[in-house]
Parts: C-alpha cells; sequence; structure tokens
C-alpha cells in the first residue's frame, strides 16, 4: 500500500492559504445515530477535465488535525489514520470521476463528535469543513415515588424520572395534571458510561396533595421529544402515620366515655325530678283529703 506523499500531504494541510477549486459540504450539521453508519458529504468541481486516478482527498478532524482517511494514485492511504478510525471509513471510489469526495464512518461513535475537514486535489487545492452531531435515543422515561406509605398532605416529597442510554443531554420538563409547568423545581443530574451516553436522573419536589398527577417528559435537542411519564398520586397512598393514628382513637374513646358519663348523669337528673314530682303530688293529694275531713267535721258539728 503506498503512502500520502510527504510533500503531498504539507501542500494539503496548507490549503486554505492556495485554495483555488471549490469544495462543498453541508452548511448545518449532519446528525448521525449512536452505532448506525453515516456519509460526511463532499463534493468538488474542477476547473476542467480530469480522470479519477489524478484526484487526492484527504479527511482530517479539523481542530486536533488527526487524519482520518486518505485517497490517492486509486488507492487507500492509511498509514498515517488514527487509530480510532480504523476499519470504519471509506469513499466512494465509482463517484469520485463525477466529483464526489463523501466520507463513509461506520458505527458512529460519541467521540467522533467534532468537524470534519474535506481536502480535495485534482490539478488545483480546495477544502472545506462539515460539522458531525452525534445522538441517540433515551430508553422510556420512568417515573417513580419517594416512599407510598405514611404520607400526609401538605408533606414534601421527592419524585425521581430517570432514562438511560441517550446523547446528548436531554431537556426535561415536569409539569402537573392542569399543565403548570414545575421545571424550577427540579434537580438534573447526568453520568456519562464508558461510552459517553448518558444516564439522567431528575428529581421534582412537590408539596403532597391526593389525587394529583405530575409528568416528566424529556426533549432531546437533536432528536426532538423521546418520552414523556407520569405518576398519579390518589388517596390510597396518602395514610396517616401510627402516632396520630393512635391519637384520634384515643381522642374517640375519650369523647365516647364523656357521652356515656353525661347520658347517665341526665338520666339520673331525670329519674329524681320525677320522684320529687310524685312525692310533692302525694303530699298534696293526703293535704286536700285531711282539709276535707276538717270540713266534713265542721259541718257535722
Amino acid at each position: 500500500m503506498s503512502l500520502l506523499p510527504p510533500l503531498l500531504l504539507s501542500a494539503m494541510l496548507a490549503v486554505q492559504a492556495v485554495a483555488t477549486m471549490e469544495v462543498y459540504v453541508p452548511d448545518q450539521p449532519v446528525v448521525a445515530l449512536h452505532g448506525r453508519d453515516v456519509t460526511l458529504n463532499c463534493s468538488f468541481s474542477p476547473i476542467g477535465p480530469f480522470n479519477a486516478s489524478d484526484v487526492t482527498v484527504f479527511w482530517q478532524l479539523t481542530d486536533t488535525k488527526r487524519i482520518v482517511y486518505g485517497y490517492s494514485e486509486g488507492h487507500d492511504q492509511l498509514a498515517d489514520q488514527a487509530k480510532s478510525f480504523v476499519n470504519r471509513t471509506g469513499l466512494f471510489p465509482h463517484e469520485l470521476g463525477r466529483g464526489n469526495a463523501s466520507l463513509l464512518l461506520q458505527k458512529v461513535v460519541v467521540a467522533d463528535e467534532g468537524s470534519f475537514t474535506c481536502f480535495v486535489r485534482v490539478q488545483e487545492y480546495g477544502s472545506a469543513a462539515v460539522l458531525l452531531q452525534v445522538a441517540a435515543p433515551y430508553s422510556k422515561p420512568i417515573v417513580t415515588l419517594e416512599s407510598e406509605s405514611n404520607l400526609r398532605p401538605g408533606d414534601e416529597v421527592a419524585l425521581t424520572c430517570t432514562a438511560y442510554g441517550g446523547y446528548p443531554e436531554a431537556d426535561v420538563m415536569w409539569q402537573d395534571g392542569g399543565g403548570r409547568n414545575l421545571t424550577e423545581n427540579i434537580t438534573t443530574s447526568v453520568v456519562a458510561n464508558e461510552e459517553g451516553l448518558f444516564s439522567l436522573t431528575s428529581v421534582l419536589t412537590v408539596v403532597l396533595e391526593p389525587n394529583s398527577t405530575y409528568s416528566c417528559r424529556l426533549i432531546n435537542p437533536l432528536l426532538g421529544e423521546e418520552g414523556n411519564a407520569f405518576v398519579t398520586i390518589t388517596a390510597p397512598n396518602i395514610s396517616f402515620p401510627p402516632v396520630a393514628l393512635w391519637v384520634t382513637i384515643g381522642l374517640a374513646v375519650c369523647l365516647l366515655v364523656l357521652l356515656v358519663a353525661l347520658a347517665a348523669v341526665c338520666r339520673r337528673k331525670i329519674k329524681e325530678s320525677c320522684e320529687e314530682a310524685r312525692r310533692e303530688a302525694e303530699e298534696a293529694k293526703e293535704l286536700e283529703e285531711e282539709e276535707s275531713k276538717t270540713a266534713m267535721t265542721l259541718l257535722k258539728s
């Protein structure tokens, strides 16, 4: 396998100062899915006719200058290729005659994200840079409640929304059942795995209300909305703690005893009143009978 001539390589690295051939790449960033293949489009328009064997194409990372791929004299030139791109790059040789110098990048990873410069030489030099962005969809978010027992209305409770395996960092939006934005009350953290993909955790703190619904929505800035999950806190989720329960039972028992005692006192009072009225009635009857006897005695005299 032949090597890219050092003088040619040096000339191509300085191409911006001497470029006379038009090279075209997309104006907008190219978005590639993690683990998939992507084509970085690059085309050129030489001044006159040419043969494909006369074309030299050289791709490199714009910032670090690491070599991504080289092609010259009808062959790949990969001696100085960065290790991270080995067996992952290629051109479309049959398209070179039509001015297509696009790069095929296979099995895209997060580390590939960045600017790629396409250098082309036929008789003149030309170059242009294209930005590659990597995206990975998150798993469906899951919302969990901090605790499902011993909760009281008015307590603060933490709701946790989790999702995995996404990139880049997603925006998180929390809403209540009425659609009110609660995002100002959240704490969100992300942790990257060995592939650079994120695990996202967002915690919302709310004051507990029965029969309330809360939703968590993830928005990937490159892929758009990815998922929505919600949790509803119903009455069975809320209970009184044991201390409050026993206090309530104690108050109920005291009230019942008080009512029973009051009923007993009232019954005794009523009974005493009835007996006193009966005695007064008997005394009045006896007095009336005595007066009647006295009156009869006087009449006989």
